[in-house]
């Protein structure tokens, strides 16, 4: 009986483990293309302005690059190749990285190749408000970081009280263990904290 919380637990929270750092990896890459992008379509400018054609450009950016956007650039410029359109490739690759500021990108290649217009104007112009963007993200991520460390402080904090509290007293909690109370208790409180650290994520946390 006392331990089937713990199993429970343990049975909830195992297949979650892949999961979580899939999200994580996922999470880390996005942030990596993110802070490459501006410098992605500056290489693009750079190489229309230079008298090569689109693919081309694509293509250097692809071999230029670092991962994750040159390896995801790489599959713009293979798609080109086979035939497929610049903004049906952008799209893909949209759906593929699922970053934010991507879908501008898909916007204004979307709207050049259906007004017209100089598509490295167009870029250098939103390679300067994806630098802007990056620049205010850093600025709110230096400004929110004491809001951050209190919500892992608090987070962190009733586990080491209650490590504390077991190596002073291992009996404190044992001795109270088979008590439905005490499980009850125990489970609300973790209920409670995932809430308040849902919350706090979201205070901390800002979409621009």
């Amino acid at each position: 009986g006392s331990l089937l919380v713990p199993i429970l637990i343990l049975v909830l929270f195992t297949p979650s483990v892949p999961l979580l750092f899939l999200m994580f990896r996922r999470s880390r890459r996005q942030k990596s293309f993110a802070m490459q992008l501006p410098e992605c379509l500056d290489v693009v400018v750079r190489s229309l302005r230079a008298g090569h054609p689109t693919p081309v450009a694509i293509a250097l950016v692809a071999r230029e690059m670092p991962d994750p956007v040159g390896s995801e650039f790489g599959m713009v410029s293979d798609e080109m190749t086979y035939g497929l359109p610049l903004a049906e490739a952008v799209t893909n690759l949209m759906n593929r990285v699922g970053l934010e500021d991507l879908r501008l990108l898909v916007i204004a290649i979307s709207i050049q190749a259906t007004t017209g217009g100089n598509l490295s104007d167009i870029l250098a112009n939103l390679s300067r408000v994806l630098r802007e963007r990056v620049m205010l993200r850093s600025k709110i991520k230096a400004l929110s970081g004491e809001g951050r460390l209190s919500a892992i402080v608090l987070s962190i904090f009733p586990f080491l009280l209650a490590g504390v509290i077991t190596l002073m007293s291992p009996d404190y909690y044992t001795s109270v263990a088979d008590s439905p109370i005490v499980r009850y208790g125990i489970g609300a409180a973790l209920i409670l904290m995932i809430i308040g650290d849902y919350i706090m994520y979201r205070m901390v946390h800002f979409e621009i």
